[in-house]
């Protein structure tokens, strides 16, 4: 019988990255004619891999989001790792915007994307392991036939494709 060949889907970020968009918002935000007095700030917390937004009105914290998106996009970094919630009232009439950076595939997002793959109906096994996908098969065809489903869809985050053998 041959070896089954498999591969782990997982969604992962690289904060090194992050870390480094977060460096050249701050800098763009401290140096641009229209935000450098707005009073407008922007935290990353990398333990809660959490962004938080302060900004004196909606418009100026999209302006951010905005930049921040920019960087992030330039050092490779899927736009879909990072959730915005909806503005949030602050104190002194200021607004507060909390993103956070979603890394790991949860149960009920691994469950449909099992079911996804199911529905294929392709000769491979699926298993989920905490927090990623194993995908294996006699046929490396079928393998491929997966990845190029699983890319053509949107499950809300960005997934990567690791430990193809």
């Amino acid at each position: 019988m041959a070896k089954d060949s498999s591969f782990d889907v997982v969604s992962e970020v690289n904060m090194q990255e992050v870390d480094n968009a977060f460096q050249q918002t701050t800098r763009e935000i401290s140096q641009r004619y229209d935000l450098k007095d707005s009073g407008a700030t922007i935290e990353l917390s990398k333990g809660d891999k959490l962004f938080t937004i302060n900004a004196p009105a909606d418009f100026v914290s999209k302006q951010i989001i905005d930049v921040l998106s920019s960087k992030l996009i330039k050092r490779g970094i899927d736009l879909k790792a990072v959730s915005w919630d909806a503005p949030q009232a602050a104190s002194g009439g200021t607004v507060r915007v909390l993103g956070h950076i979603v890394e790991g595939i949860d149960q009920a997002t691994a469950k449909n994307i099992n079911k996804d793959i199911k529905d294929q109906k392709l000769k491979v096994k699926v298993t989920i392991e905490a927090d990623k996908l194993r995908v294996s098969s006699a046929s490396k065809d079928a393998l491929q036939t997966v990845i190029q489903f699983l890319r053509d869809q949107d499950y809300g985050q960005p997934l990567q494709f690791t430990n193809y053998r």
